[in-house]
This record gives C-alpha cells, sequence and structure tokens, in this order.
C-alpha cells in the first residue's frame, strides 16, 4: 500500500504541474472544481487532466515514446494553447512526459471526451491485443480531425532489391505473426476512416537509435551486405505525421522514406568514413539471404506537400553519398 500510495503522490504532484499549463492556455481559474480535473485513480491510473475542455486542436498520442514526443512537441509548437494527451502501458516516464508538455494517462483511463487528433505510435512488443488496442484508440476518436497509426514499409509485398512505393501491394495476411498484427491492425485504423503511415527503419542523432547502432556494436555481422535499407530520420517521421493529420485525409495509406535507399554495406561505410562514432564496423560476412525493395514516396510527398529535413542518411552523417 506505501508502494500505491508512493504512485499515487507522485502522479498527483505531476498532474498539478500539468493543470497549472491547462488553465492557463484555457484561462480556466483555479478553483476546488479545477482540481477536480485532475481525476486521480488508484485503479486505472490517471484520466485525462481538462479533459473535459476539448478544444479543436487537441491531440491524443497513444505511445509518446520518441516519435510520439517528437509529435507532441512539434504539435505544441504549431497549435499553442492546445492540449496533447499522452497515454503509456506505465507510469515510468510520466513525469518526462509532463515535462515537455504532454499530460500522461496510462492505458485503461477513463477519457471523458473524444479527442480531435489522435495518433497511435505505440509498438505491439508490449500489447496481448494490438488490434484491439487500435479498437480503443479509435473509440477515442471524434472523428473532427484525424486518426493516425504509425506502421512499418515491411507490410509492402516487394522485394530483390525491386523499386517499391505506395501502390505496391501488400503482403497477404497469412504469411506470418508479425506482419498479421499489424496488417489486422491496420484495418481497424481504415475502417474507422483513419489512415495508415507505413515508416522505413528509423534514426535520429542519439547513438543508439537506428540499424547502424545495432550493427556498429556487433562488429561484424552474418548478413549479406547488399541487402538494401531504406529509412528515415525520426525528426521527418514526426513531420510527416503531422502533415499528414493537418490535411486530414481519410481511409489512406501513406509511405514514409527518405528516398535514399542504401544497401547494408553502404550504410556502415557511411559510418565509418564519418569519424563520428568511436568505433568501426568491421563487415558483412554473409552471402545468402533474403534481399530487400527500394521505397520511394513521390506520391505522399506531392498528396501531403512534405519534403525532409534529412534527405538521406549520409547527408545526416555529412559524407558524400
Amino acid at each position: 500500500r506505501v508502494a500505491d500510495f508512493s504512485t499515487w503522490f507522485t502522479l498527483l504532484i505531476s498532474r498539478c504541474r500539468v493543470l497549472s499549463t491547462t488553465m492557463r492556455a484555457t484561462k480556466l481559474p483555479f478553483t476546488f472544481s479545477s482540481l477536480l480535473l485532475l481525476g486521480v485513480s488508484q485503479d486505472t491510473g490517471v484520466t485525462m487532466p481538462g479533459a473535459d475542455i476539448v478544444t479543436q486542436n487537441d491531440l491524443l498520442i497513444v505511445g509518446p515514446g520518441v516519435l510520439g514526443r517528437l509529435v507532441a512537441e512539434k504539435w505544441l509548437k504549431e497549435h499553442p494553447g492546445c492540449k496533447v494527451f499522452g497515454q503509456t502501458a506505465s507510469t515510468d516516464h510520466h513525469s518526462e512526459l509532463t515535462d515537455i508538455g504532454i499530460i500522461p494517462s496510462l492505458k485503461g483511463s477513463t477519457i471523458s471526451q473524444k479527442a480531435p487528433y489522435v495518433i497511435f505510435c505505440a509498438p505491439p512488443s508490449r500489447s496481448d491485443d494490438y488490434p484491439g488496442d487500435l479498437r480503443v484508440a479509435a473509440s477515442n476518436w471524434n472523428g473532427e480531425g484525424s486518426f493516425l497509426f504509425t506502421s512499418s514499409t515491411a507490410l509492402y509485398d516487394c522485394s530483390d532489391n525491386r523499386l517499391c512505393n505506395e501502390d505496391c501491394p501488400s503482403i497477404p495476411v497469412g504469411r506470418g505473426p508479425r506482419t498479421d498484427v499489424l496488417l489486422r491492425a491496420e484495418n481497424v485504423v481504415l475502417e474507422a476512416g483513419g489512415c495508415v503511415l507505413r515508416l522505413a527503419g528509423l534514426y535520429t542523432h542519439k547513438i543508439d537509435r537506428g540499424a547502424h547502432y545495432f550493427w556498429l556494436r556487433k562488429g561484424t555481422l552474418d548478413s549479406r551486405p547488399d541487402h538494401i535499407i531504406n529509412q528515415i530520420h525520426y525528426e521527418d517521421a514526426a513531420s510527416l505525421a503531422i502533415a499528414i493529420m493537418k490535411k486530414r485525409p481519410r481511409g489512406r495509406i501513406f509511405l514514409g522514406c527518405d528516398n535514399k535507399p542504401l544497401s547494408r554495406k553502404e550504410i556502415m561505410d557511411a559510418v565509418n568514413k564519418s569519424g563520428k562514432f568511436d568505433t568501426k564496423f568491421q563487415g558483412f560476412t554473409g552471402t545468402d539471404g533474403p534481399l530487400g525493395k527500394r521505397m520511394e514516396n513521390s506520391k505522399t510527398r506531392a498528396d501531403i506537400g512534405w519534403e525532409p529535413q534529412y534527405p538521406s542518411f549520409t547527408e545526416f552523417l555529412g559524407v558524400d553519398s
């Protein structure tokens, strides 16, 4: 019970900090009635503070991890005075979310008002019923703004390093359990009138994010070096997601990539050449295995009016391609 109370008290303090921001944005007087908006519950977490006051640009982020937090920061800058809510699987990072302006709540918390904008960024790894989680997210969308699910380019049925764009067919259900989960989740979103953003491999300035970091730690890898990899910077993934939501499309699948596919060898050659890392990658030793695909998203760019800040991984590293 002591541990329960400690968690509850920590959550209460963090909500108080968020409430002050919420009331400044909404001009809500600081009264006892205002405090009731905190809605603390020891059983299911904390309901969204100020959820009874919904504005036209309020955003719910399910899974505010690295990508979700970037979306929140950009959204708050573009929509001053709006509220950004973040649903998480645990309370581990609630104080961090509060510090950047996200109003945190636990998965399963009661939401008294639906949000006009919802983005689902949570991975399937921590879910027992991923499509079910998407149904819950869809039920929390009021249908006015946009509902977006970040999925994966792994669902495009293309291999042998061939060109693949938005019009390429998807992998059929039954190919494998991992892709089946994503396909069923996408169907939930599309049936609800939401949209899907299939993202290529994500990387960022943080040294521990991206395929290159994983390979660098290994030193050598028994994989074929000519396998094509597609990537997009986290910042660009966030800006694309926001651009899509602001367009308010319905029932569409978009593609997020930098249009500069590279082989595994090209990626790690650039890493070694950059001089930004303490160690050197030794090489790929594999000679067989599946090849990749060359993702191209000119249609998404034209329809949404978006261009990446980081046109390629090599430019991100400051290395000539």
